[in-house]
């Protein structure tokens, strides 16, 4: 269920996102366009990133969090932001910051604290929502918090290639850069913007550098599919940076268009295409499955981006209005191509002969991996 209200989110967001760009299709909800950022994030990838950490947490307090931003993200949709939906979600973000303190206290690392700094960004871009400000003003906290999620999350993995102390330390010091960034834009907007936006690049530049993904890249099938996902996003993020970085505290237009969706679609979306096979089936609880018509959403939402940035750049709202199509469509065939991946896996996976114990009787190990067709799962 928490599921499907973070899907029923993101459907919402992007029909309130094509509006936003002009498309003259049937509005059904006046409150749609202006719920279209805070459905995103909050709705959408909070809901997921609170789900996954409950999971990780195995309490069921930590579900209260995904609960809150679920419904939260439903009442927007009903209500629009004056609604108890921005409440919910504030809730939702203070709910995830306990989550990832009890996380902390059972597992102290880099990782897992910052992945806690980032719920706590999303936690203050939230309240400075609620206490008047616009989402302009906030989105950098939100864009924090997905960015220093991911981040933490790809630091937790680059412990299999054995880190140097000064790897670490140039890591912390793109990180300060950000997160200075983000505290400085609350008092002086546009310079905090610029600040944050050097901290995007030096990010960019170390993930590309030093991330798993770039050995990975070598190998094939899914492995593959999820390296050149991250390495898109990481491009993404640093051009999002240098667009940050020349176009400082922009509150609307092209640029503030440019620039967002460099992040957010071009980084966020892209992390979400590659974590996304391997997450969804853990956190479902179905067999996970992949093939090579993965790479159509792929490419068609970084395509996609293009013709958008570009359109931004151009100040063709014609261009700009098309990409932001495409890019909606890449992200709806990728979640559609997912779910009919797992489908396939799961009648594929229902065919395999058991004994009494559910081990497969092709093999004599719980959790071999088992080939059938094109599909390999566990």
């Amino acid at each position: 269920p928490l599921m499907a209200t973070a899907v029923v989110a993101l459907l919402a967001a992007l029909w309130g996102g094509l509006l936003r760009l002009g498309w003259s299709w049937p509005v059904f909800h006046a409150p749609l366009p202006m719920s279209h950022g805070p459905l995103i994030i909050g709705g959408f990838l909070g809901t997921l990133i609170g789900i996954e950490r409950a999971v990780a947490l195995d309490r069921r307090w930590a579900w209260l969090a995904p609960i809150c931003s679920g419904i939260g993200g439903i009442f927007l949709i009903a209500t629009g932001v004056t609604g108890p939906g921005a409440p919910l979600l504030t809730l939702g973000s203070l709910l995830l910051v306990i989550v990832f303190g009890a996380i902390i206290r059972k597992q102290t690392a880099l990782f897992t604290v910052v992945m806690g700094l980032g719920a706590v960004a999303w936690l203050i871009g939230n309240a400075l929502w609620l206490s008047g400000r616009a989402i302009p003003q906030v989105v950098l906290w939100w864009s924090g918090f997905l960015v220093i999620t991911i981040v933490g999350e790809r630091i937790e993995l680059s412990r299999m290639v054995r880190l140097t102390a000064w790897r670490y330390a140039t890591f912390l010091a793109a990180l300060a850069l950000f997160a200075g960034g983000m505290i400085l834009s609350a008092v002086a907007f546009d310079a905090g913007m610029r600040l944050s936006g050097a901290g995007m690049v030096a990010l960019a530049l170390w993930l590309g550098r030093y991330d798993l993904a770039r050995r990975t890249v070598r190998k094939a099938g899914l492995t593959r599919f999820i390296a050149l996902a991250l390495l898109l996003g990481y491009v993404w993020l640093g051009i999002g940076g240098l667009l940050t970085m020349m176009a400082g505290g922009v509150m609307a237009g092209f640029a503030y268009d440019a620039l967002l969706h460099a992040v957010l679609v071009g980084f966020v979306i892209s992390m979400v295409f590659g974590h996304a096979p391997i997450i969804f089936p853990a956190v479902l609880g179905i067999p996970a499955a992949w093939n090579r018509s993965a790479y159509l959403p792929l490419v068609l939402l970084h395509l996609s981006l293009i013709v958008r940035v570009g359109g931004d750049l151009l100040e063709s709202i014609a261009i700009r209005r098309w990409g932001g199509l495409l890019n909606a469509i890449a992200i709806l065939l990728f979640f559609g191509n997912t779910a009919r991946m797992a489908w396939q896996a799961g009648r594929r996976a229902a065919q395999i002969p058991r004994d009494s114990t559910g081990r497969c009787m092709q093999h004599p190990y719980e959790n071999a991996a088992v080939r059938v067709g094109r599909t390999t799962y566990s």
